[in-house]
């Protein structure tokens, strides 16, 4: 049987697995994959590049018969019976890297998106079903596509445009909820956000994404052993973190302090983790300093100490009431090639906290100041109060620009509080080093802590973003599990997170994602890296203390523009560490034409000024076409 004949079948395969929402590679499958898999072969692999083009809008998905335009040719080949996106993968790729010819130091491949909910049709009984069709085209996109790929299977709180999330975001059982109740549609930078729950697999978006994700897989089972392993990873559903309302402008400090998950299902597990975290009441009223008689009383923290009034202490919540309180900032220091980034020195009462580099993304102060020429000028770091005394504490900033010279930037006064609210008083104070005022004065700013706040540390909250944590975890656990089912299962799986913690901006805590960047048994770490987190140091160092033994870049862009050997020596930094595979968006082009669709403002392309987006889309068309030499492993 020919591998076009393997396919024609998946016709009549995709309607059933539309009416039983089941489907389980058969053994057969299984046992031919074995002897392709790459599950214990991936780390051996160079890494792989693998742009995610946008084939689902402009290919994919187009309706059979669509009227003529400008591109009918690329509609013909997307569309009837052998219609796929392999042609219009291919022709965007080879303006990177011919498929013939000499190949580059990175092998080429792509990234399927697999939109899960866009997957589904409504048919004329008003049921929503499996659409064959867009199984198919999206399996015969593998087979006709000799380069390896990394199948997306995506659904998260971004919109895919799917007609059936309308219809999903009806039921709040689907819906994420704050302490006020489920968060409606919202939007990040015009685009729709759906705010999905993921507090419980008892709903039906889980029910419809895994029904999507068996037909994808179970298709792509039905595949040639030869193309099945063209799947070189599998990412699982994209970025998965709690949320919160505002979400394009809510993630930093600011209060009011609104984050998911409170839904009843929600409720009922935290008093289950802290029942199984501590066996007994007592255990945990020690821990936390309160006097509940059951953990049936115990509820989330949900209230504002400042604002509200609280029947017990453990029910306050902010920013910070986790225990750890932001010094972060800006400073420009014109950098010299060759030279190390400037650093921050933090002093509480005059005693030495600690240091942080100058080297932090800080797009919002690029934009104020695009004469800097670099958002590399943030600073941050995170000071722990929990075991500081109560009282008004004295902090000062110093810039150090060359070694042993420190320049004040300023001092903040804050109030570490007790939990009677108790007026604090002036702590005593140590001698602070000697610094030297700068003429004229470094361009910088201290952005937090605020003068004069006033700081509570609730030992509850870190508990509760813990379980926070372990819902995110479950959740992926989950789905992997579902992808286990098939003949993938020996294929590597990566997560598709984001990495807040390089945003100095960001509230970490609200995502709730840092157990899910943690080395998870059958799932590797997945990570979208923008700006500093892409290039610079931060990432591999905290890459190198988590254990993980390789990753996968979801989502690639350096924010800003870079020549061919930066590019390459950033490429080969990942390589060194372990990346299996390092993917970047790319706008579809056909025929050298770019296609019309909503374009992405991070795309490498020629005709994307953006972030410095067709600078390193020439770069990267040059570093393709260097050499194999590999990069030693680190």
């Amino acid at each position: 049987m020919s591998s076009h004949d393997s396919v024609d079948r998946l016709m009549p395969l995709a309607g059933f697995v539309a009416g039983c929402s089941v489907l389980v590679a058969g053994a057969m499958g299984a046992v031919l994959l074995s002897k392709y898999s790459t599950g214990d072969a991936a780390t051996k692999e160079r890494m792989l590049l693998a742009p995610m083009i946008g084939a689902i809008d402009t290919c994919i998905a187009t309706p059979e018969g669509s009227p003529s335009h400008p591109m009918d040719d690329l509609a013909r080949s997307c569309v009837g019976p052998q219609g796929s996106a392999a042609a219009l993968v291919e022709s965007t790729l080879s303006t990177l890297q011919p498929q013939t010819g000499e190949r580059g130091r990175y092998p080429l491949g792509y990234t399927l998106p697999v939109p899960l909910l866009k997957l589904f049709h409504q048919n004329p009984q008003g049921h929503w079903e499996i659409d064959g069709r867009l199984i198919n085209r999206l399996v015969r996109t593998i087979r006709d596509t000799e380069r390896p790929l990394i199948l997306y299977l995506f659904s998260t709180h971004f919109s895919a445009d799917a007609p059936l999330e309308q219809v999903l975001a009806q039921d709040s059982r689907n819906l994420a909820q704050t302490r006020d109740g489920p968060l409606g549609q919202s939007s990040y930078y015009g685009a729709p956000l759906y705010n999905w729950s993921f507090a419980s697999t008892q709903n039906e978006l889980t029910e419809r994404r895994t029904q999507a994700a068996r037909a994808v897989l179970g298709a792509v089972c039905q595949l040639p052993a030869h193309d099945i392993a063209k799947v070189r990873g599998v990412t699982l559903l994209g970025e998965l973190h709690h949320l919160f309302p505002n979400f394009e402008g809510g993630m930093g400090f600011a209060p009011p302090y609104r984050v998911t998950d409170y839904s009843p299902h929600s409720v009922t597990a935290f008093r289950s983790f802290l029942r199984q975290e501590f066996q007994s009441i007592e255990k945990f009223n020690r821990a936390v300093g309160a006097d509940y008689t059951s953990f049936d009383q115990v509820a989330p923290p949900s209230k504002d100490i400042r604002t509200e009034p609280l029947q017990r202490y453990t029910e306050h919540i902010d920013s910070f009431a986790q225990g750890t309180l932001p010094i972060s900032g800006w400073a420009y220091v014109p950098h010299t090639e060759g030279s190390g980034p400037a650093w921050v020195h933090v002093f509480r009462n005059g005693v030495f906290v600690g240091k942080t580099p100058v080297n932090k993304g800080r797009q919002d102060v690029l934009k104020a100041k695009p004469e800097f020429g670099s958002a590399d000028t943030g600073w941050r770091l995170d000071m722990d109060f929990r075991r500081l005394p109560a009282g008004m504490h004295r902090i000062d900033v110093f810039l150090e620009q060359a070694p042993g010279h420190l320049t004040p930037l300023g001092t903040r006064r804050i109030a570490i509080m007790d939990r009677a609210q108790t007026s604090p008083t002036e702590l005593p104070q140590q001698p602070l080093p000697v610094s030297t005022t700068a003429v004229p004065s470094p361009l910088a700013s201290i952005d937090m802590p605020v003068d004069e706040s006033s700081y509570y540390y609730n030992p509850l909250v870190p508990l509760w973003h813990q379980f926070r944590g372990k819902q995110v975890v479950d959740y992926l656990r989950f789905f992997d599990d579902v992808v286990h089912e098939s003949c993938l299962s020996k294929t590597p799986h990566y997560t598709h997170q984001i990495v807040p913690f390089a945003n100095p901006s960001w509230d970490a805590h609200k995502f709730a994602i840092d157990a899910s960047l943690r080395e998870q048994q059958g799932i590797r770490l997945g990570v979208s890296l923008y700006g500093d987190a892409s290039y610079g140091q931060a990432f591999g160092q905290w890459y190198k203390a988590t254990g993980h033994r390789g990753y996968g870049v979801t989502e690639f862009h350096p924010l800003k523009a870079m020549n061919t050997p930066t590019l390459q020596r950033t490429l080969d930094q990942h390589a060194a560490r372990g990346a299996e595979f390092l993917s970047f968006f790319m706008e579809p082009r056909w025929e050298g034409k770019l296609v019309a669709r909503g374009h992405n403002i991070f795309s490498f392309d020629p005709d994307n000024p953006q972030f410095g987006s067709d600078a390193l889309y020439e770069s990267m068309r040059q570093a393709l076409s260097q050499g194999t030499t590999n990069p030693p492993r680190q």
